[in-house]
């Protein structure tokens, strides 16, 4: 797939002053995990103080610790959220009425385009997720690896169904897939010629030719 376009400058801290642009409005929470991305994505997360969070969002450290324990939560946070949402969506797929096709090609669109919705957020955590404590690690992994898990039941309903594949076995499906998703950040840009819908159409209809018993191709997606 080609690149998708070249990247916009990008807002530095510099730029910027701290609280600048912060909304007083806005749930500290909200306010703290906006700011945390931002900072943690300019200036990488270890090298973003919790000083620097708390004054870019326009709070005291003491309001920060009311919900968040350390720096680690707010970057387990930021990844969480996503991961949560993806999930809430992916239940409502797998429980809907309907061919087993069509729930597993709008469950393949979602995420990729959640994920790219989500980029910045994504790219930060597996770019730092080694500097959370092993437990921490151990809890992300253990999450994601629960919405892979019904991700490949759709798959092996289908199968089961006769409706995709017998021979290639689900978990190396879902590798696979999920393999191309999270290299998403490598090369997606937000004003290239493609949608996140449109990419996740692509990879969702990429996705059902190759669980397909014969090699018929899918109708282009909406």
């Amino acid at each position: 797939m080609a690149r998708n376009g070249a990247r916009r400058p990008a807002t530095t801290t510099q730029d910027r002053p701290p609280g600048e642009g912060v909304r007083p409005d806005e749930p500290v929470r909200q306010r703290l995990i906006a700011e945390a991305t931002r900072l943690f994505a300019e200036k990488g997360f270890e090298s973003t103080s919790v000083q620097e969070v708390v004054a870019a969002a326009g709070v005291t450290k003491g309001a920060m610790y009311h919900y968040f324990t350390s720096k680690d939560d707010l970057l387990q946070e930021i990844y969480a959220r996503v991961l949560r949402l993806q999930m809430e969506r992916l239940d409502r797929f797998a429980d809907a009425p309907g061919p087993i096709a069509d729930r597993v090609h709008a469950a393949a669109a979602d995420v990729v385009a959640t994920s790219i919705e989500n980029l910045d957020d994504s790219k930060i955590f597996f770019r730092s997720m080694h500097q959370l404590a092993p437990e921490t690690q151990k809890a992300v992994r253990a999450e994601r690896r629960r919405y892979h898990e019904r991700f490949r039941d759709l798959v092996d309903q289908g199968r089961r169904a006769g409706v995709f594949r017998a021979d290639v076995p689900a978990d190396l499906v879902v590798d696979f897939f999920f393999g191309s998703v999270h290299h998403l950040g490598t090369w997606y840009h937000a004003d290239g010629p493609l949608s996140a819908a449109e990419v996740g159409g692509h990879f969702a209809d990429l996705l059902l030719a190759s669980l397909r018993p014969d090699p018929q191709l899918l109708p282009p997606h909406p």
